[in-house]
């Protein structure tokens, strides 16, 4: 039986040689290539710097630390996304709220952001962009700075993703930008994140937090610097450093994005076709938007519907459609509910775990295969 994964990496010849050419060389941990894919990403999005770490999360992390988040202060983001959008707040210490979805793009709702920033502010939103989606963010910015807060876009689904043609990680409407770079995402290092910003001292601290709080700049240093080996660790820090084989491996993926890109898109506009009969909700592209289409998610209209959600999830899945989930409602995870979450504090949100599915979308991934998974779904319509 054939399998449709929702989502899976493409790996080319030339991405293994890249690979092997690094453990053929003199580094393969902290060489020159992490610099040159930090490099090749900010002229990428149009960004002044970028700090490369081990994974998204940790990018995240070291964002909130680089903005001076602490015990006390407030970290806000949507119930939507995967934990690590709101865990990087707590990782510093500081509280944790949520703002409600839109029910058609199933981004965050500005009107709802608004109204609750009326009653009090975070010190950081981290607007998140589903499925490859950006948010209203010149909308988000502008409240910023209305009242007084930081904003982290977690675009982990959005590299190469335009908002009114401004490339997603440039910064105009934020102060830092987080991509991933696991597997199943835009293209892939292994694992591994980076942070976009135009703000040097936020892209230095970042660079600092992420390796153990250590620094051999010369400017920085308490002592002048006695050679080469000498250093200071000026701050607590952590070991979120990337590779050179991940780098390796990000430069050659960097290159086929343009490519991956306009397959994503035109399988997404074939499901678009394809769905137009089907009862369920397409996740609204918004004006102005260009999408990734990391994912492509639907909410089904379990009314026209012969079974229930979990039913209909696990058949696809024992067909081989791996359909997936994303995301449950944060606060809806055990974890959160202890720290005072409840069901019935997001509805919209909690409406879209209830319905969301992702369907299949990846760069191998053919019209004929689409055909056949929207025809395996078809089976539970009444």
């Amino acid at each position: 039986m054939k399998a449709y994964p929702y989502n899976k990496q493409k790996i080319y010849k030339e991405d293994v040689n890249a690979v092997k050419n690094v453990l053929n060389s003199k580094y393969i941990t902290q060489g020159p290539l992490v610099k040159k894919f930090e490099e090749k990403i900010s002229k990428y999005v149009n960004s002044k710097y970028a700090c490369s770490t081990n994974s998204a999360t940790s990018s995240l992390h070291v964002a909130c630390l680089a903005l001076k988040l602490k015990p006390g202060d407030e970290l806000w983001t949507v119930p939507n996304s995967f934990v690590a959008s709101s865990n990087c707040g707590l990782y510093c210490g500081a509280k944790i709220d949520f703002v409600d979805i839109d029910k058609n793009h199933f981004n965050i709702d500005i009107e709802k952001l608004e109204k609750k920033l009326k009653k009090k502010t975070p010190k950081i939103l981290v607007s998140v962009h589903l499925g490859g989606q950006p948010p209203e963010q010149e909308k988000i910015w502008h409240l910023a700075k209305k009242y007084k807060f930081y904003v982290i876009e977690d675009a982990s689904h959005s590299l190469g993703s335009l908002r009114k043609n401004e490339r997603v990680g440039s910064c105009k409407w934020s102060n830092i930008t987080i991509f991933s770079f696991h597997p199943v995402k835009m293209i892939t290092t292994g694992e591994g994140g980076v942070a976009t910003t135009n703000d040097k001292k936020l892209y230095d601290k970042m660079q600092m937090f992420k390796n153990h709080g250590i620094t051999r700049d010369q400017a920085k240093l308490n002592k002048k610097k006695l050679g080469h080996w000498y250093y200071e660790q000026q701050c607590l820090g952590f070991n979120y450093r990337m590779n050179d084989i991940s780098a390796a491996l990000g430069i050659s993926q960097l290159k086929k994005l343009n490519f991956f890109l306009k397959k994503r898109q035109a399988l997404a506009k074939n499901y678009n076709k394809l769905l137009k009969d089907f009862p369920v909700k397409r996740q609204k592209i918004l004006d102005s938007n260009s999408s990734s289409y990391h994912l492509y998610v639907v909410l089904l209209d379990l009314k026209k519907f012969k079974y229930k959600y979990n039913y209909i999830f696990n058949k696809l899945r024992a067909k081989g459609v791996l359909i997936n989930l994303h995301y449950k409602p944060i606060h809806l995870n055990p974890f959160y509910k202890k720290i005072g979450f409840k069901n019935g504090d997001f509805p919209i949100a909690e409406d879209y775990g209830k319905r969301a599915i992702s369907l299949p979308l990846y760069i191998d991934l053919t019209f004929k295969d689409q055909k056949i998974i929207l025809k395996h779904l078809k089976k539970f319509l009444k």
